[in-house]
């Protein structure tokens, strides 16, 4: 693996999966041992040339040779095209370049719902702008998934509970989205839609962690498995739940509210 030097990456410490991927561009020789730098610590050296508005929302890869600075998707290119540059003339395509920036952007606008860190938001904490097209695209895109996977696990527990079809299980996450939406907006309506995108990435890990159980059931028939699973991983969703209701800095009731309108539908549902 080819290093390339006189570059710095600068992450943002407080999103678990962009220290992950810097460090691994560390670990794999891509970067050098200084090829990466806390936002939060560049910040306050107050490093020359670097669009600090911008570097919130698109990480921010510095050349140290000349001090010119990209972003985004062009200095991951930078990266990741040292040592395949096959990279360059694919990102030239007018299409893949569209549906790549696309695909940065979601996943940088709802990193903090992705994958929070300790702090949330707070001053020269590198936090991207609520973009409010990117997440409710992201709320719309977890709703999508959870209904479709509960549609196929819930195959794995009939008859101990009534199979379900894609449009019941569509209303019922829409339904807690709903309900929970309006409860936020008594509370702390600010932080409205941060909940709904943290909500829908529990949803969304839920159902990431069912899928396996739907290859698992070519070989394993058993109804009370399948459901004991099932039991596990909500339970591991509420925890969950209750450690980002927290971080939010929302009242506890709020974790209340999200069970108390699984159980009322599961009681409809029986």
């Amino acid at each position: 693996m080819k290093t390339l030097e006189d570059h710095t990456i600068l992450y943002d410490d407080e999103c678990p999966m962009c220290s992950k991927y810097t460090q691994a561009f560390v670990n794999t020789g891509m970067l050098d041992n200084n090829g990466r730098h806390a936002f939060t610590e560049a910040y306050a050296c107050n490093l020359p040339h670097v669009d600090w508005n911008r570097a919130r929302n698109e990480i921010a890869v510095i050349n140290k040779r000349d001090n010119t600075v990209q972003y985004g998707v062009d200095g991951l290119l930078d990266i990741l095209a040292y040592n395949a540059a096959w990279l360059r003339p694919l990102f030239s395509l007018k299409p893949i370049q569209f549906l790549v920036r696309r695909l940065y952007f979601f996943i940088s606008y709802n990193r903090k719902v992705i994958a929070p860190g300790k702090i949330v938001e707070g001053r020269n904490v590198c936090t991207p702008d609520l973009n409010y097209g990117y997440r409710w695209a992201y709320v719309l895109f977890a709703w999508l998934v959870t209904s479709t996977t509960l549609v196929y696990y819930s195959m794995l527990l009939t008859p101990l509970i009534p199979q379900t079809n894609f449009i019941r299980e569509f209303l019922i996450c829409g339904g807690q989205i709903v309900v929970q939406g309006v409860v936020i907006l008594f509370v702390k309506k600010k932080q409205c839609v941060h909940y709904l995108g943290n909500m829908m990435t529990i949803s969304l890990g839920g159902a990431l962690l069912l899928t396996p159980m739907l290859f698992i059931s070519l070989w394993v028939h058993s109804n009370i498995f399948f459901l004991m699973y099932f039991m596990a991983i909500v339970a591991l969703m509420f925890l969950e739940h209750m450690r980002r209701v927290k971080l939010l800095e929302l009242p506890f009731f709020i974790s209340a509210t999200w069970v108390l309108y699984r159980l009322l539908v599961l009681l409809i549902i029986l």
